[in-house]
Order: C-alpha cells, then structure tokens, then sequence
C-alpha cells in the first residue's frame, strides 16, 4: 500500500513540476514576444534629399530645397531654368516629431544671384503634414512655401 501511495504522490508530484515547467516556458515565450511588440522609439525625421514645393499654382514653375548633412539649398526651377533662392546651413533633426531651425545664409552665393534672398538667416520649419516650409517674400508678399520630399 506504501509503494502505492509514494508511486501515485511521485507520479503527481512530476505532473505538477511538468506543469509548472510548462507554465514557465510560455511566460518565457509570452514575455520575449512581448518585447517583440513593444513599439519601436519614434526616431528623429531624415530630411536629406531633395523637396519640391507642393503649394506652387504651376506644375512647371516652383521651389525645390536640397537638403545633405549640413546645407540647404533652395532653388526656383522652371522649365528650363534654375535660379539660387537661398544657401545656407542646416542642422538635423535630434528628436522625433516637428522641427525648427534657424539658417545662416551665405550671403556671398546668393547675392550673385538675380532670385537670391539678401537675408542673412531663415527660419525653417518641419513638420509630417507640410514637410520643410518656409516663408519667401517677393515683391512685397510673403508665402509660406511648402514642400514634400521626393
């Protein structure tokens, strides 16, 4: 009766600890899929290449803005022309979401040429819905050029 008893106690006693084996694998599992699914750290926008304005009322005549690690260059582009509207510096974005910088210009590039701004620094802004914007003024009116990366 003993052997029976300590059969039947060491029979459940390894079908407790296969349970608990078990249990343990799948939380195991559960917490290593689990950070599988944890969303990934938003990462700051790269905004190196070029950008073509979106808000221009001519499919053939508008502003486009390179832009590499450390400059931004913004031409008026027609159909068979380019013309230097601004060059300056840039500075990437270090967070995720909307972006601001100021831009020092070179002003010995652009005062060559007949479009160039003649202000020494230029505000430019980023954000997901209207890319790099920015404000020109022409000929007494302001806009607010905005543009999409190609």
């Amino acid at each position: 009766m003993k052997k029976i008893i300590a059969t039947v106690a060491v029979i459940t006693m390894l079908t407790v600890l296969a349970a608990c084996g078990n249990s343990n694998e799948s939380s195991v599992t559960d917490a290593q899929s689990g950070t599988s699914q944890q969303k990934e750290t938003p990462k700051p926008a790269d905004l190196t290449g070029t950008w073509k304005q979106t808000n221009s009322n001519s499919t053939d005549s508008y502003m486009e803005a390179t832009i590499t690690a450390d400059t931004i260059e913004i031409n008026f582009v027609g159909t068979d022309t380019r013309s230097l509207y601004w060059k300056g510096t840039y500075e990437a974005p270090t967070k995720a979401g909307d972006w601001k910088w100021t831009s020092k210009g070179d002003t010995a590039a652009m005062e060559s040429s007949l479009l160039g701004s003649q202000d020494a620094t230029k505000e430019f802004t980023y954000t997901k819905s209207d890319g790099v914007s920015w404000q020109t003024t022409m000929m007494g009116t302001t806009i607010t050029v905005k543009t999409q990366k190609q």
